[in-house]
């Protein structure tokens, strides 16, 4: 199996894919936009994204994507990101005047970037462990990167300061995602989630609390709510919900068709086991 991920080799997104795929070929790709064309396509089998991270919230770009191409979400996973600013061999904390990083990354270390490197230019890249192929490969001896333990390893850096997140509880969840044709037969079995997006029919007051109630009636769990911009209608918005149950369950089926009665759409994203938190 062919999975495809954001970034370079030894990026958060590559151990992801190998925790939901042990056996699989994991395949980087420079954008999420190219990683959704590769599923979609057939280039590869599945696909691999980031959609939250507990420090810094959500990866809007890929709820976007979600919404824009017609894949389905299978599973998704949990894992611990633990941040190391590196750089080449011999080269010393004092001596770096720059930092490269993915912006979501440079976001989760903001105070260890203000309080010891405050001197220091934070310079956003496409990638975590992109950052570290890249001053690797350029020899930059006033350059650091923020990357992972693996993309030390793999571009020959060395360590310069350890876990330098804002908190040890720093997790992302990666999203797996497969054509519909290989993912939306399968109902999963056990705890399950169900992943929608849907939008209203008028902007009116109470209308966002009716499309909420008709899973509060059938106590289903709302574990998320994100909204986004509807484009082409200026002030209505998307909502995105993960909600518990799988769409097999007749109380979910029977919420969502109450949902679509007042929504002015409404579509499924996927049903799938609740993930686990992969230390």
């Amino acid at each position: 199996m062919r999975v495809a991920f954001q970034g370079e080799t030894g990026a958060f997104s590559e151990d992801a894919v190998r925790a939901l795929f042990p056996t699989s070929e994991p395949i980087p790709f420079l954008s999420f936009d190219a990683v959704f064309e590769a599923v979609a396509s057939g280039e590869v089998d599945r696909g691999v994204i980031p959609i939250e991270n507990s420090l810094f919230g959500s990866v809007h770009a890929n709820y976007d994507l979600l919404q824009s191409n017609d894949l389905w979400i299978t599973d998704e996973i949990s894992v611990r990101i633990r941040h190391h600013l590196m750089g080449l061999p011999g080269t010393r904390l004092e001596d770096i005047r720059k930092v490269y990083s993915h912006p979501q990354a440079l976001g989760q270390c903001s105070k260890f970037l203000r309080e010891r490197l405050s001197h220091v230019e934070a310079i956003p890249a496409y990638d975590t462990a992109g950052s570290a192929k890249m001053i690797a490969s350029r020899g930059e001896r006033d350059a650091g990167a923020i990357a992972s333990l693996q993309a030390a390893r793999e571009y020959g850096l060395e360590i310069l300061a350890h876990n330098i997140e804002n908190n040890q509880h720093n997790y992302t969840r990666f999203l797996a995602l497969a054509r519909k044709e290989e993912g939306e037969p399968s109902v999963p079995e056990g705890p399950a989630k169900t992943s929608i997006v849907y939008a209203m029919r008028e902007n009116v007051p109470g209308a966002l609390f009716k499309s909420l109630a008709v899973f509060a009636l059938r106590d289903l769990d709302l574990y998320k709510i994100e909204s986004r911009p509807l484009i082409g209608s200026p002030g209505n918005y998307l909502f995105y919900l993960d909600l518990q149950g799988s769409i097999g369950s007749d109380v979910v089926q029977r919420a969502i068709e109450h949902l679509r009665e007042i929504a002015a759409f409404v579509r499924v994203l996927g049903s799938y086991p609740i993930g686990r938190m992969l230390d």
